[in-house]
């Protein structure tokens, strides 16, 4: 099983079971981490691009950090010393890094809706790594992972 979209924009748009195969993987990935080889070919050969409109040290480190570990290559562009700051836009940004071949790309933005609008104007796969007010879904993942420990089943 995995995703049906190429997009991981929320978990509103996600099957309970496409909710449940992330987490199972999580927990898998956790022991991977909890030993002293965390190196995994699980992502050999992609590329993953972190693009953060908004500060955060601790939601870009984790994905940089986990790309690593799975062995992609990955890249992570400050907005402000990009084109952004010259008033390049959103949609120009994402089709420049997806026409380089980029895999995935991971964005942070403050506008709520912004992940959407690049996902339908990139080939690659894009993952919402916090959108202004709207959703945060890796940071729900991690949530609903630390209710696990708690409890057997979350349902709801």
């Amino acid at each position: 099983m995995g995703l049906k979209s190429k997009d991981l924009l929320g978990l509103r748009d996600l099957t309970t079971e496409e909710i449940q195969y992330i987490l199972n993987t999580a927990k898998t990935m956790k022991v991977i981490l909890s030993s002293k080889n965390k190196k995994t070919p699980h992502l050999q050969g992609k590329s993953i691009i972190t693009l953060f409109y908004e500060n955060s040290t601790r939601t870009r480190l984790s994905f940089e950090l986990a790309s690593k570990y799975m062995s992609a290559s990955a890249a992570n562009i400050s907005v402000a010393a990009s084109s952004v700051a010259k008033g390049e836009t959103l949609i120009d940004t994402g089709k420049t890094i997806d026409m380089m071949g980029a895999d995935v790309i991971i964005i942070r933005h403050s506008m709520s809706g912004a992940p959407h609008l690049l996902a339908r104007n990139v080939t690659a796969s894009v993952i919402n790594a916090g959108d202004g007010m709207n959703e945060h879904p890796t940071r729900r993942f991690l949530i609903c992972l630390q209710l696990l420990r708690k409890k057997e089943v979350l349902r709801g």
